[in-house]
């Protein structure tokens, strides 16, 4: 009976720290799509589908979110601050921004709202009051990549579809994407559910892929790394630490293949802050841990 106990007990210990290994946020950076769809109501519409998509895998609460769309003001702020026109004690610091371990990019294929029947009122800013059938149909390829080797890990299809009847409001091009009008829109919720199944494609995949961080800092035995609460790591998670080889690099096309990896053991979390966490060695590992080193959930 004894035994059975401590099984259970050490079963459920167990689950217990591979469900917060499996709870690891990934980092990823959104970019803005490509628009495919023939549609050119709008020469933002790549720009708003990234701003959307980035917004709803924030409020997901499963990614730290990094948009591309910001880091060329970010960058020329920085340039600018680090000239001899700012004092360098405020200067925003350079070699600051967070790298992505997965890249998100997307195609806009089909963007279109049609109507049928019945009558149209008045229009006023590209709304209209329609007694008659909408449908809105959007489509978009999501490709997921590996930010390391540039390599495409996945893509997918994802679409929405609305149909609606009755007095309904209609759209030709020219309400924002962000406003409460365009939500109620037939094409405004079709966006919406493409957007939330680009979510859902997002979350599955990315769990088939092992979280990764790096080592900043060895310090007196103990081994700092990139990530902390923010990433969803607890005091007792048990990572794989190791060592980065020289990086593989295709002698035609030029691209990387990734890089060999040795690896120098286990470490366990034992302090975690916002951003940042500490660990120890588990046991002894084949070699020393030095700053760049990855750590990863295998």
């Amino acid at each position: 009976m004894k035994k059975c106990i401590l099984f259970l007990v050490a079963g459920l210990c167990l689950s217990t720290n591979v469900f917060a290994l499996d709870a690891l946020k990934k980092t990823v950076a959104v970019f803005d799509f490509q628009n495919d769809s023939g549609w050119q109501g709008s020469t933002t519409l790549g720009q708003d589908f990234g701003t959307q998509l980035s917004d709803a895998l924030v409020q997901s609460g499963k990614f730290i979110v990094l948009s591309r769309q910001d880091l060329v003001p970010v960058m020329a702020e920085q340039d600018m601050e680090n000239s001899d026109r700012f004092a360098k004690s405020n200067a925003a610091a350079t070699g600051k921004i967070i790298p992505a371990q997965l890249l998100v990019k997307g195609k806009i294929t089909e963007f279109q709202q049609s109507t049928s029947g019945g009558g149209q009122g008045v229009s006023l800013y590209g709304l209209s009051i329609n007694t008659s059938k909408s449908s809105a149909h959007v489509g978009l390829i999501i490709q997921l990549i590996d930010s390391t080797t540039g390599q495409i890990v996945d893509s997918k299809n994802v679409d929405g579809d609305i149909e609606s009847s009755g007095t309904s409001l209609g759209y030709s091009g020219a309400v924002n994407f962000g406003s409460s009008d365009f939500k109620k829109l037939p094409v405004g919720k079709a966006v919406q559910m493409s957007i939330d199944k680009a979510v859902d494609y997002l979350a599955d995949k990315t769990s088939e892929i092992p979280w990764s961080g790096k080592v900043i800092l060895v310090k007196d035995g103990t081994i700092y790394i990139n990530s902390g609460s923010n990433a969803g790591l607890q005091e007792g998670d048990t990572l794989t630490v190791a060592k980065v080889g020289e990086a593989l690099v295709d002698p035609d096309t030029g691209m990387s293949l990734g890089s060999e990896t040795k690896k120098l053991g286990q470490i366990k979390i034992t302090e975690v802050d916002d951003k940042f966490s500490k660990a120890e060695s588990v046991g002894t590992l084949s070699g020393d841990v030095d700053k760049g080193d990855l750590v990863s959930e295998k």
